[in-house]
């Protein structure tokens, strides 16, 4: 059994200066470090995203998820910042102000700049 203080997300990004802007200035997250290869963020009181420098790559599922109280002001919040939500009208997910009913959760999608899907979630 793996047993451990923490589990970092690790989302790959191609513009390490333009990543650290977003998740540091966009998403607010605090910047704690960093190396030539990737630069690491806290967010909340004890998870970290590292973002790291590689060629693109395509993905098609969500890379990390921030667990917010209040999902309708952080969705308000980030797309004052220009952050644009994705929608989705067909099949299990449906969004009404960017935000869908996952049984008792509720969830919204954004992109980073490199393409990269998070996510927010409400329980």
């Amino acid at each position: 059994m793996i047993t451990a203080t923490m589990v970092v997300a690790t989302i790959p990004v191609t513009d390490l200066e333009r990543a650290k802007s977003f998740y540091g200035d966009t998403l607010g997250l605090t910047f704690l470090w960093e190396t030539p290869a990737g630069a690491r963020f806290r967010c909340g009181a004890a998870s970290e995203i590292s973002v790291f420098k590689r060629p693109p790559v395509a993905t098609e599922h969500t890379l990390a998820h921030f667990e917010v109280e209040d999902i309708e002001a952080v969705v308000q919040d980030l797309g004052a910042k220009g952050v644009e939500f994705l929608d989705y009208s067909e099949g299990p997910l449906v969004t009404t102000g960017h935000i869908a009913q996952l049984g008792p959760a509720r969830a919204a999608w954004f992109l980073d700049p490199d393409g990269n899907t998070l996510g927010l979630r409400q329980a």
